[in-house]
């Protein structure tokens, strides 16, 4: 188990992507993921309020409606879901009363009656981040929202968001969200992980697999035959370079008996600050890799090795 940041939380070192939920996995696949995913230990969820509005006759909420139709029916103890909030199309932006009004539909639709984890989901600069601090400040002390957390957002504004926490008497950040997996690394490990560490927030990184580049699946440039939505994602990184790292993290892997996405999740787990990857499963046959990914311990070479194949990565998308 492992702690995000200065929370009291404590979770496997794995939280499972909601984002499929209601989109390529239906409410009966849904239900079996998620009950793979508790039987195999697991006990952190990721979803947001605005998955999954893009696909054809979504219009938000899908992925919370279905977790919480799952909690309801499980009830299981201990489990830790977080959402987000300034995506969905009815609940747009970062103002107060939006955030306020997000929030009452998140927890309607989970059926909880506080949400442990709250993200502000991407900056919204159009309105002033007091304001938005205040709301989220207001939540916490309603008993709406149990922790806070930031997604997306810079080093800069994640400094801004914590001052203004403390001007304003409100309880900081615990969690940043960033894009961040061994093709997608400069930016964080240069500007997030160090405000991060500074503030000791929990780094809870998305796109872990680089929409599911990672897992090995994807070595061409071409996404045809694949039976995934996010195949054109995944081929963009088989380039010679992204190429080098599936070796490397089949290699290994090789030494532990372990798959490219375990590896690829384990290497995640041993930078500085990472709490807890962010990976989503589809269907349950992938859930074991992703469990795997929580438990499996690299060596420092076995990292060092994987540093350097990566140092050059295509940082695409």
């Amino acid at each position: 188990m492992t702690r995000i940041g200065t929370s009291d939380l404590d979770v496997l070192p794995l939280s499972l992507g909601g984002n499929v939920f209601g989109w390529t996995a239906d409410r009966e696949t849904s239900f079996a993921v998620l009950d793979a995913f508790l039987e195999g230990g697991g006990d952190f969820i990721d979803t947001a309020d605005v998955y999954s509005a893009w696909a054809p006759g979504n219009n938000g909420g899908e992925s919370e409606t279905i977790i919480g139709q799952w909690l309801a029916s499980r009830k299981p103890s201990g489990v830790v879901v977080a959402t987000k909030v300034s995506q969905h199309p009815d609940f747009s932006g970062l103002g107060a009363a939006n955030v306020r009004k997000a929030a009452e539909a998140s927890l309607e639709r989970l059926g909880v009656d506080e949400l442990d984890l709250y993200y502000a989901h991407f900056d919204d600069e159009s309105v002033p981040l007091e304001e938005t601090v205040a709301a989220f400040g207001q939540l916490v002390a309603d008993g709406l929202v149990r922790h806070v957390a930031v997604s997306n957002y810079s080093a800069a504004r994640i400094r801004e968001w914590i001052e203004a926490a403390d001007r304003l008497g409100v309880p900081r950040p615990v969690a940043v969200q960033p894009h961040y997996n061994l093709v997608h690394r400069q930016e964080v490990e240069d500007t997030i992980i160090p405000v991060a560490d500074e503030f000791e927030l929990g780094l809870i990184p998305y796109y872990s697999l680089a929409s599911g580049f990672l897992t090995g699946k994807y070595r061409s440039t071409s996404a045809e035959n694949h039976d995934s939505p996010r195949a054109t994602g995944a081929a963009k990184y088989a380039t010679e370079a992204g190429l080098q790292i599936i070796d490397a993290l089949e290699d290994v892997g090789a030494a532990h008996g372990a798959s490219i996405a375990s590896t690829a999740l384990a290497w995640l787990r041993a930078q500085a600050t990472v709490v807890a990857p962010i990976a989503s499963a589809r269907t349950v046959a992938q859930v074991p890799d992703l469990l795997e990914g929580a438990r499996l311990e690299l060596s420092l070479e076995e990292v060092a090795l994987l540093n350097r194949v990566s140092e050059w990565a295509p940082a695409a998308g």
